[in-house]
């Protein structure tokens, strides 16, 4: 089943600060965007627990989890040491205008060890083109505190969903922690892509393009 998501007032509009790459020199659709989102597969997401809303200005769409998370060491499983969330995105546009991935915000905690490494990682490509976009952050402990990220692309290297045709979008987002140094045998090390009330968002600036 399809969840169908529009763009709603109801959205805080801090959320949403349109990107400082080209906010000021591509032209946004006046009319609401919808998103339908085709399929969420992955360990970081497992059935009903990522979400995905639109900003009333359509600069962004924001992604919800509520069960993302990474961890080695006491109390974790073998496998428990990468979780990936693979979005798959059916983004309907306005007539004449077509879209592209700007930048990318990412947030959420990590409890590093001495020692321990974490690493949030993310692509980005249309369905059918070859061309996908990667970028990677990396984080050292010690560390217990929130952490953020952003994947930024330069206005001249912005890919543009091909104008006329719907491609799904695709995001594969992972978090990897590894143990390092630390010893897994007395300490946990975690990183996760939620928060204390159980959802963090990752929100996804978009710019916009005429079609001619």
């Amino acid at each position: 089943m399809l969840l169908r998501v529009l763009a709603t007032t109801g959205i805080a509009a801090t959320l949403f600060a349109s990107p400082t790459l080209g906010a000021g020199a591509l032209p946004t659709p006046p009319d609401r965007i919808v998103i339908d989102v085709a399929t969420v597969n992955g360990s970081g997401c497992p059935a009903g627990t990522a979400a995905v809303a639109v900003s009333p200005d359509n600069t962004a769409f924001t992604v919800t989890y509520s069960s993302y998370l990474a961890q080695v060491g006491v109390g974790s499983k073998p496998t428990d040491f990468r979780k990936n969330c693979q979005l798959n995105l059916r983004v309907h546009v306005p007539q004449g205008f077509t879209y592209a991935i700007a930048s990318a915000d990412y947030r959420g905690f990590a409890h590093l060890e001495n020692g321990a490494t974490g690493t949030q990682q993310a692509s980005y490509y249309f369905q059918g083109d070859p061309s996908t976009a990667q970028q990677s952050h990396r984080f050292s402990g010690p560390k217990d505190d929130n952490w953020q990220a952003t994947d930024t692309v330069d206005v001249a290297a912005l890919v543009f969903a091909p104008c006329g045709e719907e491609r799904n979008f695709n995001i594969n987002t992972e978090l990897r922690v590894g143990a390092g140094s630390s010893d897994p045998n007395s300490t946990t090390s975690f990183m996760t892509m939620d928060s204390t009330d159980g959802s963090i968002n990752t929100v996804y600036h978009l710019a916009w393009k005429q079609c001619p």
